[in-house]
């Protein structure tokens, strides 16, 4: 079996810790581990082979996050990359044309919770022996409570009757009490093959482009689906280009205790608290305060007489609401967007495949920032137009090119770049470089790089 890994998604619904350059199933609460990872965990138990999809600008994370496993073995995983999504029904289909026919995909998303593996693993046993059998197999989740934020599958046994679009209170509350009704946890197992052949019978358009998409980089590692050929593909979901019309469906139902991590409020069900309900975050203290969902990222939170309130602290943001209130940091996201302001897609700590950066302080002429090279890694050959940089190293040693000049760059020695000079920055040791950036100039923002050379393809 190979699990197809869903990997893409902005995460907008738990900003500020997730955005859109460390969306949700990347962020590392759980024990140090994401969400991404607890899912290559999972499913390498069950699984010979993964193939991750995800977006162009989240690989160099998603690789990083895999190197940091134990037992990571690189011919085990495969990628491919989407320069901008157009649901799941393409993605899955770029997976299927790229293994043997024949082949059971276990097609999962990469940010959701499973506690209980050992149902989980009885249902995916179940779901391949469909499969086998040349089922489409979806998986339903026995519902803990009237949900009205996910859809529904009602079944009949193994028989899928239907699927139901996300309902109102009274409607979740009746689905819950029949037995009949799960909650569709987006999961799937099938042949290849199947699916291409039902995708071809309802989505005949997806079909074609998706397969002249992937058919010119397939022997690519990673394959890098063409931004004009991915245009090209109609936009729509596995559910409504092929489940919804497909006579090959079937359902394995579970009580797996299962969370998508789709908002604070089901975040808050899945974290340690303490006696009073809240909980645990360094340097919250309280008075009189009970069942606050915290998390802060350093600064000390002191709250009194605060009660049922999501209190999230990051060092550029704060994002305040009551519970109950999680649906609507989509909205507070899209407000943001309209400001013109890039809080939404980047923490202060922005992660490069070379490793990272931390801006210290900005202003709209210098900004300051911390950066980390790993060993082995350099930057882009670049220039800028608008703004000059100063280096200071601060750990480690590094190699610095200005112009046509090379030199060795070592603790408490600079480097200064002028405006327009090509210049590039690289690690030659076996421990993280570190220096202080100082950036000075009429305009600083990230665009104002132009790559003449880059190990990682970035030419743009």
């Amino acid at each position: 079996m190979i699990n197809v890994i869903l990997s893409g998604g902005s995460g907008t619904r738990l900003w500020p810790v997730s955005r859109k350059l460390l969306p949700k199933q990347f962020v590392p609460i759980f024990n140090g581990l994401s969400l991404f990872q607890k899912t290559v965990i999972r499913n390498r138990k069950i699984c010979s082979k993964t193939i991750i999809l995800g977006n162009t600008d989240q690989y160099f994370l998603a690789g990083d996050q895999l190197h940091h496993l134990s037992d990571f073995q690189e011919e085990q995983y495969r990628f491919i990359l989407e320069p901008f999504g157009k649901n799941t029904a393409p993605a899955i289909a770029f997976a299927c044309f790229v293994v043997d026919p024949d082949a059971i995909l276990l097609v999962t998303p990469s940010d959701h919770l499973i506690k209980n593996e050992t149902q989980y693993q009885k249902a995916v046993q179940k779901a391949s022996e469909l499969a086998e059998e040349g089922y489409l197999v979806t998986f339903g989740i026995k519902p803990e409570y009237p949900e009205t934020g996910y859809g529904y599958i009602h079944t009949n046994g193994n028989e899928v009757l239907g699927f139901k679009e996300k309902p109102d209170l009274v409607t979740a509350q009746s689905y819950c009490e029949s037995g009949k009704y799960f909650w569709n946890g987006g999961m799937f197992c099938f042949k290849a093959s199947v699916y291409l052949e039902e995708l071809k019978k309802h989505a005949p358009e997806i079909y074609s482009s998706s397969q002249n998409a992937i058919m010119q980089c397939a022997q690519n590692q990673p394959a890098s689906i063409s931004p004009d050929l991915m245009a090209l593909i109609p936009d729509d979901s596995i559910d409504y280009a092929v489940l919804e019309k497909s006579k090959k469906i079937r359902a394995v139902s579970a009580d797996m205790e299962w969370s998508d991590m789709g908002s604070f409020d089901s975040m808050r069900k899945e974290l340690p608290v303490d006696n009073n309900g809240n909980t645990r975050a360094e340097g919250f203290i309280q008075i009189n305060s009970k069942n606050n969902l915290v998390i802060s990222e350093g600064r000390m939170i002191a709250a009194i007489d605060v009660e049922n309130m999501t209190i999230i602290d990051t060092p550029d943001a704060l994002l305040i609401a009551p519970q109950g209130s999680g649906q609507k940091v989509k909205d507070m996201v899209q407000m943001i967007k309209e400001t013109g302001s890039d809080i939404h897609e980047t923490h202060l700590t922005v992660h490069r495949p070379w490793g990272t950066y931390t801006v210290l302080e900005e202003s709209d002429k210098y900004k300051i920032k911390r950066i980390v090279v790993k060993p082995g890694k350099r930057l882009s050959l670049q220039k800028h137009f608008h703004r000059s940089e100063h280096w200071i190293v601060v750990s480690g040693t590094a190699v610095v090119r200005v112009g046509d000049v090379e030199n060795v760059v070592q603790i408490n020695q600079s480097m200064y770049i002028p405006i327009g000079t090509p210049h590039r920055l690289e690690n030659p040791g076996k421990v993280d470089l570190v220096l202080i950036e100082v950036q000075v100039g009429q305009y600083l923002g990230e665009d104002d790089i132009v790559r003449m050379q880059d190990d990682f393809n970035r030419m743009k």
